[in-house]
């Protein structure tokens, strides 16, 4: 996968990211774990995204969050990294991409979560979300989730209730054995579930 160093984003906020061209008319948006918490581009599960993704034959945007890298601004909260992501689904439309695919990992998966009911996307890619860290509005998003992948040793999101969640959201939910927060030693098992999941989006 060949990535190219983008800069993109709207008012005074100039995002850094990675673009993967992989031709046709769907990408993806793939956002990182807590700014505060280290989490940036570079983590190794937003590049398994990313790649997964991209050999599917999606092109992949990944980027930094406000105040991350090269990024500029400061840390929001979520609210203005919502923006952040908007900013990045317009930049991946400006390429010709007319399918975009939010795909989050961690508080990644909560940012993205927040844009779902603001604009017309693909049903989510939802990686280990931290449903209990953040307060997700799950009643408005039934139908606009497409997958969700944990571990079934992750504690900020648990087995049990996370299953109740991908019911009330009418998705499918992947449950990796032995799997915790971060994938350590999972990590094929993880693209595992995202390629087969790409291979349903693709025509």
């Amino acid at each position: 996968m060949e990535e190219k160093k983008v800069f993109f984003g709207q008012g005074n906020i100039r995002l850094e990211g990675l673009y993967a061209n992989a031709g046709g008319a769907m990408g993806a948006v793939v956002s990182h774990p807590h700014p505060l918490m280290g989490g940036d581009m570079g983590n190794s599960i937003v590049e398994t995204l990313a790649e997964t993704l991209f050999t599917g034959g999606i092109s992949t945007l990944r980027f930094n969050f406000r105040g991350v890298g090269k990024s500029t601004g400061t840390f929001d909260d979520g609210r203005g990294e919502q923006d952040d992501v908007l900013a990045a689904v317009s930049f991946m439309e400006e390429q010709g991409i007319r399918e975009v695919l939010p795909a989050g990992y961690s508080f990644g998966a909560w940012v993205n979560a927040g844009i779902l009911n603001r604009r017309s996307l693909l049903p989510a890619l939802f990686v280990s979300p931290p449903i209990n860290l953040f307060i997700f509005d799950f009643q408005t998003l039934r139908g606009k989730a497409g997958l969700i992948v944990c571990g079934d040793h992750d504690p900020y999101c648990p087995t049990e209730r996370i299953k109740g969640v991908a019911s009330e959201l009418a998705c499918r939910l992947d449950i990796i054995p032995e799997a915790d927060h971060f994938f350590q030693s999972r990590e094929d098992d993880l693209a595992a579930c995202i390629n087969d999941f790409a291979m349903q989006l693709r025509p």
